[in-house]
C-alpha cells in the first residue's frame, strides 16, 4: 500500500472487509506488532460495521502520525446517519439497537489508545481512534 493517508467509502458489507483490510495492511506497514495490528482490525470492524448497520453509508480515512519517538494511526470515521442518541449509555456497553450486546463503542474504547466521539441525532457521528506504537 505504501501511503501515508487514504479513504475508503462505506455502503456494503464488502466495504466492511476492504476497511479491515486497508488497515492491517498500513498498522503491519508502520511495523506494529501481531497484537496492536488485531486490535486496530477489530476496532476498524467494528465501527464500519456500525456505518453500514445504522447509517447505511460512509467513509473512513486514515494517516500515519509520525511523531520524535513513535509512530502510529489515526483512523476516522464519518456518516451522515441518525447520530447516536445516549452516547454515555453507549460508551459504557449499555444499550444496543442491533440486538447485540451492546459493547461495539466501548469493546473500541478499550482496544485503542484515543477514542473521540463527535455525535448529533439525526445529524451523524464523527468517531476518531488512534493506536501508537
Amino acid at each position: 500500500m505504501n501511503t501515508h493517508t487514504g479513504r475508503i467509502e462505506i455502503d456494503s458489507k464488502g466495504d466492511i472487509l476492504k476497511a479491515r483490510q486497508a488497515a492491517r495492511e498500513v498498522a503491519e506497514e508502520i511495523g506494529l506488532g501481531t497484537t496492536d495490528t488485531t486490535r486496530i482490525v477489530t476496532a476498524v470492524s467494528e465501527l464500519a460495521r456500525n456505518i453500514y448497520l445504522y447509517a447505511g453509508e460512509g467513509a473512513m480515512e486514515w494517516e500515519r502520525i509520525p511523531e520524535q519517538n513513535r509512530r502510529g494511526l489515526t483512523f476516522i470515521f464519518e456518516d451522515d446517519g441518525p447520530g447516536i442518541d445516549d452516547l454515555n449509555g453507549a460508551l459504557k456497553g449499555e444499550c444496543s439497537t442491533s440486538n447485540g450486546m451492546g459493547r461495539g463503542l466501548s469493546g473500541t474504547q478499550t482496544l485503542m489508545d484515543d477514542m473521540e466521539i463527535e455525535t448529533e441525532p439525526g445529524e451523524g457521528t464523527t468517531i476518531r481512534i488512534r493506536k501508537w506504537e
